[in-house]
């Protein structure tokens, strides 16, 4: 067993899902995958699990039934992946949006200090490809938004492109995690952060998807925006279990 695990939510990605695998698993250091797949109906699954018979002891499934949101599939598989010996455990996207070759600059800064990071795309200028410039200012903005109100010190709260370092997801409690979409984002580096841990960003360069559709919607950012709110509010009354 490798002791990396990367967990990449999958819905209609089957134009992308086993291209990710197989540059996953070309990388020089080893990777397991933790695919969840909330029901495609275009068939990600069965691809991977044809996959499943050539990588059988690094490639894993999880399926559920029907789209339950971006952040019920990320606690689903760290909870799946925290059952196992895994010290470093990755969120990321089967779009190519993340490039795979960040993984190894990601794991190398949590080995190095970090117990967060976050493959930032604001923390060196934009590195944004391909998006229309409406979608780069309302992100970038919204992480300064969210800056504002929560006083996180990342430029980029809502990175989706992560690596923790085991301790932190045994220390959140995942149960009490509340959003589902850009919100969860947020909430998990807050929550981290709270809980006393080092949140440190990688410079990226983010690339548009070429292939599929994009799941963003307007609700999503809503959530974001008023979600932090929300998160800030809590935290007031919330003691949140520290870092040892």
């Amino acid at each position: 067993m490798a002791d990396s695990i990367v967990i990449i939510p999958t819905y209609n990605e089957i134009e992308n899902i086993e291209k990710m695998i197989r540059k996953v698993f070309a990388l020089n250091h080893p990777f397991d995958i933790l695919v969840i797949d909330d029901g495609s109906p275009d068939g990600t699954a069965t691809v991977v699990k044809t996959l499943q018979a050539e990588f059988p002891e690094r490639l894993h499934l999880l399926e559920r039934s029907g789209k339950q949101g971006l952040g019920t599939a990320y606690i689903a598989g760290f909870k799946w992946a925290l059952q196992y010996a895994y010290e470093y455990i990755f969120e990321m996207d089967a779009d190519f949006s993340h490039n795979p070759d960040d993984l190894i600059r990601l794991k190398a800064c949590v080995e190095e200090s970090a117990d967060v990071a976050i493959g930032s795309r604001y923390v060196s200028g934009v590195n944004v490809v391909n998006w229309p410039m409406s979608r780069v200012l309302l992100s970038y903005f919204a992480s300064k938004y969210v800056r504002l109100i929560s006083g996180l010190t990342i430029h980029d709260t809502t990175a989706g492109f992560k690596c923790y370092r085991r301790q932190v997801l045994e220390t959140i409690d995942l149960n009490s995690i509340r959003f589902k979409g850009y919100a969860f984002q947020i909430e998990m580096k807050y929550t981290a952060y709270k809980c006393g841990f080092t949140l440190k960003e990688v410079p990226i360069i983010f690339i548009n998807r070429m292939e599929g559709t994009s799941k963003m919607s307007s609700s999503i950012f809503g959530e974001a925006l008023f979600g932090v709110f929300w998160l800030k509010w809590h935290s007031l009354f919330h003691k949140y279990p520290q870092k040892k």
